[in-house]
C-alpha cells in the first residue's frame, strides 16, 4: 500500500505541478549552491506539523493529538549528462478513514523506518544525454502512479484518498523516460512494495493537449510472484512487517493496477478527475484463494482567490473493494479475510476540504474530511470499525509548515 512518492524531489515536483495543474501550495525556488566538481546543486525541502481531532475512533485509539507530518531535505543535480536526486527525511500519510496508529493509539508520526533505506526516501542517478529524448534513472525511485503526492504540501488537501492508499510504492529499480513534443512515457521496473523482489513493471503515459489540458494514464503489473515469506516495507504503520506479507500484503504485492487522471485548468481553478482499478488474481501458493479487487473514483479541485494568499482545495471520492479469504501458508493457522482498506470488502464515499493560507515560504491550512462506509459486505457488518459501531468518521487537522 501506499506510502509512496514523498515527492519526485522538490524541484522535479515543481515542474510536474506546472505541467499538471495548480496546487494548493507553491514551492519557492530551490537554493542553488556551488557543488565544486559536481557543478551547481539545488537544495529544497519542507517541514510541517499538525494537530488533529477524530470522531468514532476504536477502543484504545486517541481522538486527538499533535504530530510532525514530514521533514524533508532534497538535493538535486539537474544539469549535465549525469544527474542525481537525493531525498532525505521522514514523512507520514493521513489517509481519510484509514489512518495508521502507533502503539499508544495516536496517529503515527513521520518515521525514518518507513523504508529499509532508513532516512533515504529517494536516491537515484539519471543519465540524460544531450539532445536526446530519452533519460534513464536507477536507484530508489518514486512511484509513477496516481495524482496525489506523498509530500502533503503538494496536495490541495492534507488528507488523502483511498485511491492513494492502494497504489504502489517507492521502489528500488530502473526506469526510462521518453519525451517527444506533447507526449511523454515512463516505464519502470523494480520491487514495487519495496520487498526486494524485482518483478513489477510500472508505466505512465502523458499527453499535453495544451497548457490547460493534460491526460495521464498509469498502470502496474507483477510479472512474477512475490511469495508470502517476503518482507514488505512501507506500510502506513512504518517499517518492516514482522510476518512478511502473509495475511496482509498478498494482494498488494501481487496485484495489477490501471488508472487515469485528467488535469484541467481554467484561470485560478484546477480540476482533476481520477479513476482506478486494481486486481489480484487467485493463487493459493501465495495465499490468495479467490479474485480480489478495488475500484475507486475521485474528483480533486483547487481554487486560488485572485492574487491573494488564500486558496480552497477539496475532493470527493467513491471506493469499493472485494476480497477473498487468505489461504494460510502456516500449518494449523486459520485463514483470515483479506483487507484492502478499512475493513474486508469495504465500500465508502468520502469528501474533504482545506482552506489554505500561504505567504512566501510559510503556509497554514485547516483540513476537514468525512468518510461514510456504505457497507462492508464482510464479518464486520455495517459498522465503520468493528469497535465503534458507526458508519462514518470525521477527521479534522490544523496544519502549518515551512517550505524552502
Amino acid at each position: 500500500m501506499r506510502r509512496h512518492l514523498l515527492g519526485l524531489g522538490f524541484a522535479a515536483a515543481s515542474s510536474l505541478l506546472a505541467l499538471h495543474a495548480a496546487h494548493a501550495m507553491t514551492a519557492p525556488q530551490p537554493i542553488t549552491i556551488d557543488g565544486g566538481p559536481l557543478g551547481n546543486l539545488e537544495i529544497s525541502g519542507g517541514v510541517d506539523g499538525y494537530g488533529y481531532v477524530m470522531s468514532n475512533t476504536p477502543n484504545g485509539i486517541q481522538s486527538n493529538g499533535f504530530n510532525i507530518s514530514s521533514g524533508i531535505l532534497n538535493i538535486q543535480k539537474t544539469t549535465g549528462i549525469v544527474q542525481f536526486t537525493i531525498e532525505l527525511g521522514a514523512n507520514s500519510f493521513q489517509v481519510l478513514g484509514a489512518e495508521a496508529y502507533d502503539s499508544k493509539g495516536h496517529i503515527a508520526n513521520a518515521s525514518i523506518t518507513q523504508f529499509p533505506t532508513g532516512p533515504l526516501y529517494e536516491g537515484y542517478i539519471t543519465i540524460a544525454p544531450p539532445n536526446s529524448p530519452v533519460t534513464v534513472s536507477a536507484g530508489m525511485l518514486p512511484s509513477v502512479e496516481g495524482w496525489e503526492y506523498g509530500a502533503d504540501y503538494y496536495n490541495a488537501v492534507q488528507l488523502e484518498t483511498l485511491l492513494y492508499y492502494v497504489q504502489n510504492n517507492n521502489a528500488r529499480g530502473v526506469e526510462a523516460t521518453l519525451t517527444e513534443g506533447p507526449f511523454s512515457a515512463t516505464v519502470q521496473f523494480g520491487d514495487s512494495t519495496d520487498s526486494g523482489v524485482w518483478n513489477t513493471l510500472q508505466a505512465l503515459l502523458s499527453y499535453k493537449f495544451n497548457a490547460n489540458n493534460v491526460l495521464n494514464v498509469y498502470g502496474a503489473y507483477n510479472l512474477g510472484k512475490t511469495g508470502p515469506n517476503t518482507y514488505m516495507y512501507a506500510l502506513p504503520s512504518g517499517g518492516k512487517q514482522p510476518n512478511g506479507i502473509t495475511g496482509w500484503g498478498n494482494a498488494y504485492a501481487n496485484n495489477a493496477l490501471i488508472g487515469a487522471y485528467y488535469n484541467y485548468t481554467l484561470g485560478n481553478l484546477s480540476l482533476v478527475p481520477e479513476i482506478q482499478y486494481t486486481y489480484a488474481r487467485p493463487d493459493r501458493q501465495i495465499g490468495i484463494t479467490g479474485e480480489s479487487s478495488t475500484f475507486g473514483a475521485a474528483l480533486f479541485g483547487d481554487y486560488t482567490f485572485g492574487t491573494s494568499p488564500y486558496s480552497l482545495g477539496g475532493w470527493v471520492e467513491y471506493f469499493d473493494s472485494h476480497a477473498a479469504a487468505n489461504a494460510s501458508t502456516v500449518p494449523g493457522q486459520t485463514p483470515t479475510t483479506y483487507t484492502w482498506a478499512i475493513s474486508p470488502n469495504a465500500e465508502a464515499i468520502g469528501l474533504a476540504v482545506a482552506p489554505t493560507w500561504q505567504y512566501k515560504n510559510l503556509f497554514a491550512r485547516a483540513n476537514a474530511g468525512y468518510i461514510y462506509l456504505l457497507h462492508t459486505k464482510g464479518s464486520d457488518g455495517v459498522s465503520y470499525q468493528p469497535y465503534s459501531g458507526s458508519h462514518g468518521q470525521f477527521t479534522g487537522t490544523l496544519e502549518a509548515g515551512l517550505l524552502f
